[in-house]
């Protein structure tokens, strides 16, 4: 996988340079640490419920365009370009609060949806629709638990016949 290039019709990312621990750590300048392919983990959570709706990466243009509309974008892998939540879908994850964690290499999101929406390409609210099941070590493999949830939309429906973004 290829490190994310900037987009030429975007203007770079308003993020401080990394000078000192110090800074990072306990300053008021928002200076992330993207990995070597030039990502930054994201956690997304329901703003109400705190409910974890999926986990994903944000490239430097994902991040800042995020902060710019207060609308989630990130890093698609399987695509390899940024993309904006929602925009197939109508399913747009509106941003509440946006958070850095002590060393600033991940984020965390606090969004609302619409009533009805989903966040997960699958058709689940959340993407976190099944639970590991921890009463059965000895089973190989390890098996998953639904958790209770039923979809939200059909995604053959919402999406047509777009490209599955899971990969194996």
């Amino acid at each position: 996988m290829s490190a994310p290039q900037p987009s030429p019709t975007y203007p770079a990312a308003p993020f401080a340079q990394r000078r000192s621990i110090e800074q990072v750590e306990e300053g008021l300048e928002l200076a992330p640490k993207f990995d070597r392919l030039g990502l930054i983990p994201v956690v997304t959570t329901d703003a109400d419920r705190g409910e974890v709706l999926m986990v994903g990466v944000m490239d430097a243009e994902a991040l800042a365009r995020t902060i710019a509309t207060r609308q989630a974008h990130y890093w698609s892998r399987s695509r390899q370009a940024s993309w904006h939540k929602g925009a197939t879908s109508g399913f747009v994850q509106h941003v509440v609060e946006a958070r850095i964690d002590d060393d600033q290499d991940a984020v965390w999101l606090r969004v609302r949806l619409a009533p009805g929406q989903a966040s997960c390409h699958v058709g689940y609210r959340s993407c976190f629709y099944r639970a590991i099941d921890l009463d059965d070590a000895t089973r190989a493999p390890v098996g998953l638990v639904p958790v209770g949830t039923k979809k939200i939309f059909d995604p053959e429906t919402v999406y047509g016949g777009a490209p599955n973004p899971t990969r194996l």
